[in-house]
């Protein structure tokens, strides 16, 4: 995989080369967690010296889409892009079953229950659901829907008694 491939001896970026660049812009809010295996990087374009993303936010109100939007122009430009443009599509839905398996364990290593894998809807009975991210026992009990941000609840481990968050299930 070519991060950088020439042409008429003049160095440029690859498809594959700007989706290793991403794996380097983490969510502001959850810093371990790159936008790559958060699912939220729909498609990278390059033709010569420009770069186009599209990006699906996790929710159309979501704070971090800005910053997350300068730290993709910043990586790209620093990697040789003369233009970079970041298109983000708020018509496109993002669900959280596009977490990656690498950003499920990262989510779990940073203490945070990643979501259950969603196959219908998303009901009360499934937001209640999380299992914990210590000793991984699902004896669990929601406390509030209402974390830190709004993608996140909190529940408790009624085995190892350590209140955690859940990244809740869209």
């Amino acid at each position: 995989m070519l991060l950088i491939q020439k042409q008429l001896g003049k160095p440029m970026l690859t498809k594959e080369g700007v989706y290793t660049l991403l794996k380097g812009v983490k969510d502001p809010e959850i810093p371990v967690l790159s936008v790559v295996n958060l699912g939220i990087i729909k498609d990278v374009r390059v033709e010569g010296s420009k770069v186009e993303v599209d990006l699906v936010p996790t929710f159309a109100g979501c704070p971090a889409i800005h910053v997350m939007k300068g730290d993709i122009e910043k990586v790209c430009k620093e990697a040789g892009a003369e233009e970079v443009i970041v298109h983000v599509m708020y018509k496109q839905a993002w669900t959280s079953n596009q977490i990656t398996k690498e950003g499920r364990k990262q989510l779990k290593d940073f203490g945070l229950s990643p979501p259950p894998v969603i196959k219908e809807e998303v009901t009360m009975e499934l937001l209640e659901q999380a299992a914990c991210p210590r000793c991984d026992s699902t004896n669990t009990r929601l406390m509030s829907t209402f974390g830190p941000t709004a993608c996140r609840a909190i529940h408790h481990c009624n085995n190892c008694h350590e209140t955690f968050e859940q990244m809740k299930p869209l």
